[in-house]
């Protein structure tokens, strides 16, 4: 994800509005929540609603899963082949129930997928994962009477990824893999309660995530030398985790429109991340407090404010250790941010929003510090760096919107500015050393400071139901106010060099979308989608000397078509397929590192190559 030019570690993913990812589950969380209960996606770009947490800088993205509406029953099954070779079958399938008065409903989903590994360059390592996923949950709703509601819902996951090579063995006796057993649990419920009048909502929820996994990254089995043979066995691993997020919400809607809410959330997260034969472990609980009052202000119909702010108190005890390096982190510390949004109607076409958001994240091991990544035979560890002070954002936007209908087309234009500014912002820095049972050291610390500034834009065309059209971009430059070293260079090698930067590495300056949907007769459509990708530096460890480079990456065009046929054979049964090509144009990384010394943090651009689809869908739907 990447929104207002910043990369996903600063938007608040949520769940039915709520914070339920943890730093383990958010590395593929989005992948594993099954696509036929997703009602809709809501995406928010910048951070002005106190409402949410203080990750909420970029923007917020919330998943809404389907509520049982009615008595429907549906079957999706797809099959993919990547660059027409590579399997990737899926089949989801849900179905719901609604007492007749309305007062209940139960949605029932389960999904399964299994794709094969897909091997780019042909030497014999996997650069697209093999993956299986079984997924079951329900989602249902009760009314004891007319002004209240409870929900439940609850999500069992089992997910495996296998990447690398000789897929069929066990990891122990490959070059190269990484292989994840994710055993995952999701539960909740929630309460709501108004009055007659629908002024006054409350709301109580708790939802908690669970997770059993068993890792292993590593490799170099494959030549059974004694010292590799140590190495491969040393590489497994196990993880749990807990998360528990609960709150409570109240809002009362006043006379003259103004909206007063408040509310308080409590988020706790538990995570033991332990591989013995590395002696690496991350032992590390979060309890973080938050309380939050925002007020909408309405006082004439063309201005709106929405002003609030929200405190919170986190505190982080975390250890953290590889080979003979501890740290520790001990973190007490309570933080306000203030947040407002300003909306005024300049015109009944034109539009302008003004925002301010501030924001801030605590020392500890986010998720990409519980994914290991390997580059010349070893592995990469992460570790905090000694005295890690939290992050600080301080993100301000102001946008114009323009809506105007020609006749029977509707049309939409907006243009976005903002600014962001990070003060100690988090960095990983490659140390350069190698640890004694052979692994690469890598330490998060905090950058001299830096800024984000850029423009989005939007425009939406639609002249009739039939046919529908948007696109939009952002242009964007990411700096460093000093220059940030990602490499350092061991002092005893006269023959390395720091490698520094002076702006962010992986952040395109240029990326866009497109979408666009034609029923050009009535039982077909065709449906477009498109994502460009600008020319970014990435970094590059060359495995055969271990020394860091910058690449320029070329750019990408990532057009997706795919036409669907529906039709109803019987009353009350549809039918529908459907067909296309993903990545038409197979614009796709074309210089992967080959063999057992890659680094395999070397992969930028679509995560696809073409790939062609067919899909069935049926059901009372």
């Amino acid at each position: 994800m990447r929104l207002n030019g910043l990369d996903g570690q600063y938007t608040q993913v949520l769940v039915n509005s709520k914070p339920i990812f943890s730093a383990l589950n958010s590395v593929y969380g989005l992948e594993q929540i099954p696509v036929s209960i997703i009602d809709r996606v809501e995406v928010v770009r910048g951070g002005g609603s106190a409402l949410f947490g203080s990750n909420a800088i970029a923007g917020t993205v919330n998943v809404i899963t389907k509520e049982p509406i009615n008595n429907t029953w549906e079957v999706n099954t797809n099959f993919a082949a990547i660059k027409g070779k590579t399997a990737d079958r899926s089949v989801n399938v849900n179905g719901s129930i609604v007492s007749e008065d309305l007062m209940s409903g139960i949605t029932v989903y389960g999904m399964y997928r299994d794709r094969n590994a897909y091997d780019a360059n042909d030497d014999g390592f996997s650069e697209i994962t093999k993956l299986t996923n079984n997924s079951l949950g329900a989602k249902a709703f009760l009314k004891p009477n007319n002004n209240s509601k409870i929900g439940l819902d609850f999500t069992a996951i089992r997910e495996y990824r296998r990447g690398g090579d000789r897929i069929n063995l066990a990891p122990q006796f490959t070059d190269v893999t990484e292989e994840l057993d994710h055993n995952t649990i999701f539960s909740g419920v929630n309460y709501e309660l108004y009055n007659d009048a629908r002024t006054n909502s409350f709301s109580t929820y708790i939802s908690v995530q669970h997770t059993d996994r068993d890792s292993y990254y590593g490799g170099l089995g494959g030549g059974r030398t004694a010292t590799d043979s140590i190495k491969a066995n040393n590489a497994f691993g196990t993880t749990t985790d807990l998360a528990v997020v609960a709150g409570a919400k109240f809002s009362h809607n006043f006379k003259n429109e103004d909206v007063f809410t408040a509310g308080a959330e409590y988020q706790h997260n538990n995570t033991e991340d332990a591989m013995p034969g590395y002696e690496r472990l991350i032992d590390q609980k979060v309890n973080s407090y938050g309380l939050y009052a925002q007020y909408e202000w309405k006082p004439i119909d063309v201005f709106t404010a929405l002003v609030g702010a929200r405190l919170d108190r986190i505190d982080v005890d975390g250890f953290y250790t590889i080979q003979a390096i501890e740290r520790n982190s001990d973190v007490e510390q309570t933080e306000i941010s203030p947040r407002i949004t300003l909306l005024y109607d300049i015109t009944k076409d034109l539009q302008f929003r003004g925002g301010y958001a501030r924001g801030f994240r605590a020392p500890q091991a986010f998720n990409e510090d519980l994914h290991v990544s390997s580059v010349g035979g070893e592995q990469r560890f992460v570790i905090l760096s000694e005295d890690l002070e939290s992050e600080y954002s301080n993100a301000y936007t102001a946008s114009l919107n323009f809506t105007k209908d020609f006749n029977k087309t509707q049309t939409n234009f907006l243009l976005e500015g903002f600014y962001t500014t990070l003060k100690n912002p988090f960095t990983i820095v490659s140390t350069g050393t190698s640890l004694p049972i052979g692994s690469v050291l890598e330490e998060t610390r905090n950058g001299a400071g830096a800024y984000v500034a850029g423009a989005n834009f939007e425009f939406t065309v639609s002249p009739s139901s039939k046919l529908y059209f948007q696109a939009g971009g952002t242009i964007q430059k990411s700096v460093y106010k000093k220059d940030q070293v990602l490499f350092e260079a061991e002092a005893s090698n006269t023959a390395e060099r720091d490698v520094v930067v002076d702006e962010f590495v992986r952040s395109p300056n240029a990326y866009g979308f497109l979408n666009a949907n034609w029923q050009f007769i009535e039982p077909v459509r065709l449906d477009l989608t498109g994502t460009y990708t600008g020319s970014m530096i990435t970094p590059h460890v060359i495995s055969d000397s271990g020394f860091m480079e910058l690449k320029d990456t070329p750019d990408f065009f990532d057009l997706t078509a795919k036409l669907t046929y529906h039709f109803d054979p019987i009353e009350n049964f549809h039918v529908e397929l459907s067909g296309g090509v993903q990545n038409i144009f197979d614009s796709y990384q074309d210089d992967f590192d080959r063999g057992v010394t890659r680094d395999s943090d070397y992969i930028y651009g679509p995560n696809l190559p073409r790939t062609f689809f067919v899909g069935l869908r049926f059901g009372d739907f």
